[in-house]
């Protein structure tokens, strides 16, 4: 297990590495920052000095090594528009983001897992279809139309739930504020999870059923039939444990995926989370904000990742976690 987590430490830093070299370079491809600091009326003398004072004449290896530097120390650069460090804008919306992934997420295992296992059960069956045919129309509809559907029918027309925003959270400690703690968080939250869970919810569904109907075919399960074990034991604990090993694969990658995919959901609900910021961002050409931006959602993706990997030790106990990259 140690010289699992040695390994995958070199290789989250050579991720992170790429992941930073890529955001840097990127960044001179989004505009000049100058117009939104200076506006059109002031000189190119000026603008040259300010140029010069912010380091944007230097060479890229140069403003990346400054970069790197300051980013070893916690310094990710300072946001242009909100004049404070790019870190603490991000965790100012992290909570935000990560509620909406979290409330999401629930939903998924909420209803994959059961909705799977039926379907896995009782192919034939008409729920079965069903179920399998909303799960196609889900996997083609993109969030932002969803999410547009979604406020239509139960904020226009019904008015059962807020449109927009995040409501009065409550507040836990430092930056961090929750939805979970009150009616009104919970009603301004259930709408955006809803939507950004319908990205992934079809795909999960379809994964377990999948893989559940392969792992019913398998020896040993028709072994525990001959048995005579109670059919219920088979489904949930002989099938649906062996089952769940790849899922929890794609689920990982699928979940730190999720965080990217907030964009649009926060977009069209106005949530104040990290992907709202960033479109303002890139509207600004906020490039400190930007690139500060996708170095922590690479972040989050690379500590997700590992974090999968040793759940899934956990779960299947012969996999060697040493030799799983091997």
């Amino acid at each position: 297990m140690f010289a699992y987590l040695i390994k995958r430490l070199f290789q989250a830093i050579a991720v992170m590495f790429a992941i930073s070299v890529i955001s840097f370079a990127i960044q001179d491809n989004l505009g000049d920052p100058l117009r939104e600091l200076v506006g059109q009326s002031v000189s190119e003398e000026v603008r040259q000095e300010l140029r010069d004072e912010l380091g944007l004449n230097d060479s890229f290896v140069v403003q990346y090594g400054r970069f790197v530097g300051k980013a070893l120390q916690g310094d990710l650069g300072t946001s242009y528009f909100f004049k404070e460090p790019a870190l603490d804008v991000i965790l100012k919306k992290l909570p935000a983001t990560l509620e909406l992934v979290f409330g999401a997420t629930l939903i998924i295992i909420g209803f994959s897992v059961p909705l799977g296992v039926y379907t896995a059960i009782k192919p034939n069956s008409i729920v079965s279809k069903i179920i399998m045919g909303i799960s196609i129309v889900g996997i083609s509809i993109p969030v932002f139309l969803t999410a547009i559907l979604m406020i239509y029918v139960f904020s226009v027309e019904l008015r059962w739930l807020p449109s927009y925003g995040r409501g009065d959270p409550v507040h836990m400690f430092g930056y961090w504020s929750t939805n979970f703690a009150s009616i009104n968080g919970l009603s301004h939250i259930l709408l955006p999870s809803i939507a950004l869970a319908s990205i992934m919810l079809p795909l999960f569904i379809r994964l377990i059923r999948a893989e559940m109907m392969e792992t019913l075919q398998s020896e040993y399960v028709r072994f525990a039939w001959a048995k005579g074990i109670r059919p219920s034991r088979i489904w949930y604990i002989h099938a649906l444990k062996n089952t769940l090993l790849p899922v929890i694969t794609v689920g990982g990658v699928q979940i730190g995926t999720m965080v990217a995919y907030t964009i649009l959901t926060e977009t069209v609900f106005q949530w104040p989370g990290m992907g709202f910021m960033f479109l303002e961002a890139v509207n600004r050409v906020d490039t400190p904000l930007i690139v500060a931006y996708l170095i922590i959602v690479g972040f989050i993706f690379v500590v997700t990742n590992t974090i999968v990997d040793l759940i899934y030790g956990l779960v299947n106990p012969t996999v060697n976690l040493a030799r799983m990259d091997a």
